[in-house]
């Protein structure tokens, strides 16, 4: 359906390239090192929730319905069979072209598109996923600052800054390592060394448990160490994750261990890799299909229906509807309720504004899957299109109650807002997405406008201040941590 780090406490802003977003956040207190040796779940869960704001105000985040919940249900897969589990775990894609996975406080885990493109299978991608969950749950980055704080207090900031620039952009990150001092750089890499191999070990059990081949993590990594061998730009999976002869070494006897392990059924992986390389790559109409076509002559016959989807949405982005078409009608078919056929049915259906068509199928699927978020944006999407913006509303308040840091329901919201002439309602969900951006000043403004224009005394007034309050107390504790 979509297209689409002064260093003090708060140790990203130094680091990281402050965007208009977040140049607004005050600085905090320096954290030490009796901070770093007393850092709670709780305050990794808080610092997780901070970059995470950050990180939607400055980043490509994929806010694809699809993608996020094909990504979620195999991250959640993953950490249901992983020991040691203290806090929930969110899985974002970004849309970027590098070879990466990077995990931070409060079980954030980042995914880069380009991951799809070398992942062969829906086992080496949970491979790599599971290794960030292991990063999480063995509390690595708290364990490193705490190592830090014993090798050089001097550079703590410096080094907490550094490490964490690190996980998402690793040129710059190790480019701040070395302004910092030769003995504690070299800790670092050393204790994150280590780190990389206890997250292989604790991943590739999990890996086992959820039912995927223990043997796609040391075939991945062997590959990609290989293929990058004498490269003079590695990707950045290779400068936050070194593989080292002897690690992949390891990696590969504990496999054989496990013995071998056939690959589950991939599909849906297929597909979600099929949606990347159509929307989320970059690449243009006929060279997207050209390495569809590629793909097709080597590739098994129980991976063509997502290559031939694959293609359906090549067709339908260039306005070639009869090509898309028949690609679509034999995959619908045969499932009817496959949501990524389903979902490019629809796209089809609003280009040729063929609403209602769009939404029968829409209702059909949500009688079988009620209250799935794909189904119901889809669903909102065509009323939108549609002009139905009224009709919206009731359908998208529900579905920020049930998903409240859905980018897209707030935006979409805000539309129904703004074409309906609701001007509280369209600045009460401008602010939410501010909020999420952590830019707390001007979420505040926008409610406070929206409390003014609504009937003092009403109950929406009412709501309006307790989310003012809400905001400002948010705002408090971002700026204290």
């Amino acid at each position: 359906m979509f297209k689409f780090s002064k260093l003090s406490t708060y140790f990203l802003i130094s680091c990281l390239s402050i965007t208009p977003a977040a140049a607004n956040i005050s600085s905090l207190p320096d954290m030490g090192t009796a901070a770093a040796s007393t850092l709670t779940i709780d305050k990794e869960i808080e610092y997780g929730d901070a970059y995470m704001r950050m990180m939607r105000a400055s980043q490509p985040i994929i806010a694809d319905p699809l993608l996020n919940e094909y990504l979620t249900n195999l991250g959640s897969k993953l950490v249901a069979n992983a020991s040691d589990v203290r806090t929930p775990f969110k899985f974002f894609l970004i849309q970027n072209s590098d070879i990466n996975a990077f995990a931070f406080f409060g079980g954030h885990i980042g995914v880069h598109s380009g991951l799809f493109l070398h992942a062969n299978t829906e086992s080496e991608l949970a491979s790599v996923l599971a290794h960030e969950i292991a990063h999480v749950t063995q509390r690595h980055l708290a364990r490193s600052m705490e190592e830090q704080a014993k090798r050089s207090p001097a550079t703590m900031a410096a080094m907490i800054g550094s490490l964490m620039l690190a996980i998402a952009a690793p040129e710059a990150g190790i480019a701040a390592l070395h302004a910092t001092t030769a003995a504690s750089m070299q800790g670092q890499i050393n204790y994150t060394r280590s780190n990389e191999r206890e997250a292989d070990r604790i991943g590739m059990s999990t890996l086992a448990k959820s039912g995927f081949d223990p043997q796609a993590m040391p075939r991945f990594f062997g590959r990609m160490a290989e293929q990058y061998r004498y490269a003079s730009k590695p990707p950045a999976m290779l400068l936050t994750h070194p593989l080292p002869e002897e690690r992949l070494t390891e990696s590969r006897e504990r496999a054989a261990q496990f013995g071998r392990v056939n690959d589950p059924d991939g599909t849906r992986y297929y597909h979600a890799r099929s949606r990347i390389v159509a929307r989320h790559a970059g690449i243009e109409g006929d060279a997207a299909l050209d390495w569809f076509e590629r793909q097709l002559r080597r590739n098994k016959a129980e991976r063509k229906n997502a290559l031939h989807y694959g293609q359906a949405l090549v067709h339908i982005d260039n306005n070639r509807y009869d090509k898309a078409k028949s690609l679509l009608d034999p995959l619908l078919k045969a499932e009817p309720y496959n949501r990524y056929y389903i979902d490019a049915a629809t796209d089809l259906d609003v280009k040729q504004q063929h609403y209602d068509e769009a939404l029968a199928r829409l209702e059909t699927a949500l009688t079988r899957s009620p209250g799935n978020a794909v189904l119901r944006i889809n669903q909102v999407y065509v009323l939108h299109e549609a002009g139905r913006y009224e009709e919206s509303v009731p359908l998208l308040s529900r579905y920020t109650f049930d998903y409240p840091t859905d980018l897209n329901g707030w935006a979409m919201l805000n539309e129904a807002y703004a074409k309906t002439g609701d001007r509280a309602g369209e600045l009460a969900t401008r602010a939410e997405q501010f909020a999420l951006r952590g830019r707390w000043d001007q979420a505040i403004s926008d409610y406070i406008q929206a409390s003014r224009i609504v009937e003092t005394g009403s109950m929406q007034q009412s709501i309006y201040d307790a989310r003012i309050d809400q905001l400002r107390i948010a705002r408090q504790r971002f700026e204290a941590l």
